[in-house]
């Protein structure tokens, strides 16, 4: 963080390393709340965890409803919209898609096609289905098949709107809290963040300044393994973007979740041009391409070096 902060809680969640910033230090009973809070989530949502909900869909024999805890309810709606805003690329039935490719449960990050051959799409318990037709939702119930649910594409987000939230719940109306590239800021002093280059961490290829708002990152690199293969997939084909490499999305502070949506609109840009997504959503934005060539929206509270 450019700006000078009070107090910093550093810790590590969900696979990730986390910072929330705040004038004063945080008491160990508000710290025991976010990371209880983040357990939480986790314990639902992981594909990562023998004893999460999510694994429980996966490892089912027949089709089933569950009802998710009712935060979902938000979590799902904005699943809704992105799939239908990038006719399907965003989906959150990615997941097996995810494991065919070597991001599993164990990080074996060995494609199936190295062990033997890869299902094929329309076979079996795990071919390839689509969270807008595969998936019946109300409210937070589903009713699905057994299938890979995998929220990665906005759901670091929206938990730490979940984090944010509980900052406010025990009176903290100033502060930042980071996910590794996806963070909310809250209060009337703003924050500079340099937007790293996805080729070269040690450098920045612009700056974003925020003031209630939130920023997310997306990059290629972040999880990367093998030739071409990265944790971006596209949830038609099942195969990792090519031709963007980086995205970096910002939302006002308003609503629900607005860093779930940055965090969504993020993999969106991915496959999805950005006026295409503005018919739904609003946003600004900053997209690196393979080719080294980068694009600016007009609104985007920053600027990118030339």
């Amino acid at each position: 963080m450019a700006a000078p902060v009070a107090s910093v809680f550093a810790f590590e969640a969900i696979g990730t390393s986390w910072q929330i910033e705040t004038p004063a230090p945080l008491r160990s009973s508000e710290k025991a709340a976010v990371l209880s809070r983040i357990e939480e989530f986790d314990r639902v949502y992981s594909r990562f965890r023998d004893d999460s909900l999510v694994t429980a869909i996966a490892s089912a024999e027949t089709a089933g409803s569950y009802e998710f805890p009712a935060d979902s309810a938000v979590l799902f709606e904005l699943y809704d919209r992105l799939a239908a805003a990038t006719a399907g690329a965003v989906d959150p039935l990615v997941g097996r898609d995810l494991e065919l490719l070597g991001y599993d449960r164990d990080y074996s990050l060995r494609p199936a096609s190295d062990a033997g051959p890869i299902p094929a799409q329309g076979s079996g318990s795990f071919a390839r289905s689509a969270w807008a037709t595969d998936v019946t939702r109300h409210g937070r119930t589903i009713t699905t098949a057994p299938a890979v649910i995998d929220v990665g594409a906005a759901g670091k987000g929206y938990l730490v709107d979940l984090v944010a939230g509980v900052l406010r719940g025990h009176g903290h109306a100033e502060f930042v809290v980071d996910a590794s590239g996806d963070l909310v800021h809250a209060g009337p002093a703003s924050v500079r963040i340099g937007l790293e280059h996805p080729l070269d961490p040690s450098k920045a290829i612009g700056v974003a300044t925020l003031e209630n708002a939130s920023l997310c990152a997306s990059a290629s690199n972040r999880r990367a393994w093998g030739d071409g293969l990265h944790h971006i997939v596209d949830g038609r084909t099942g195969s990792p973007a090519r031709e963007v490499i980086a995205t970096w999305v910002v939302t006002n502070g308003t609503g629900s979740a607005p860093t779930a949506l940055a965090d969504g609109l993020a993999t969106a840009l991915f496959f999805t041009g950005a006026h295409r997504l503005a018919e739904t959503f609003h946003f600004s934005y900053v997209r690196m391409y393979a080719d080294g060539r980068a694009e600016i929206s007009r609104d985007f509270p920053g600027e990118l070096f030339t």
